[in-house]
């Protein structure tokens, strides 16, 4: 007896809308699961390093723009020395 490929509901192709809304569901229980095994940082910790990530970020903007202010001043300062500017 040929059966069709998919169609019986031992796994087949009638069965995975069930199988895929159980997957889902299951995927969306855990993950709620571990959200609260999460420990959450409070308020002034969330400040604290949120200042510190913006005052690196200027720090370091800083100092590039110093190494490339003096890098350009000295490649300036080359070129003029071999008469190219």
């Amino acid at each position: 007896m040929d059966t069709v490929k998919g169609a019986s509901s031992d796994g087949g192709l009638l069965s995975r809308p069930v199988d895929w809304w159980r997957n889902g569901r299951t995927f969306l229980t855990e993950v709620r699961n571990e959200l609260k095994r999460v420990t959450w940082p409070s308020r002034k910790e969330v400040y604290a390093t949120t200042l510190v990530v913006i005052l690196v970020a200027v720090f370091f903007a800083v100092y590039l723009a110093g190494v490339d202010w003096v890098l350009s001043h000295i490649v300036n300062w080359i070129f003029r020395q071999m008469g190219a500017a």
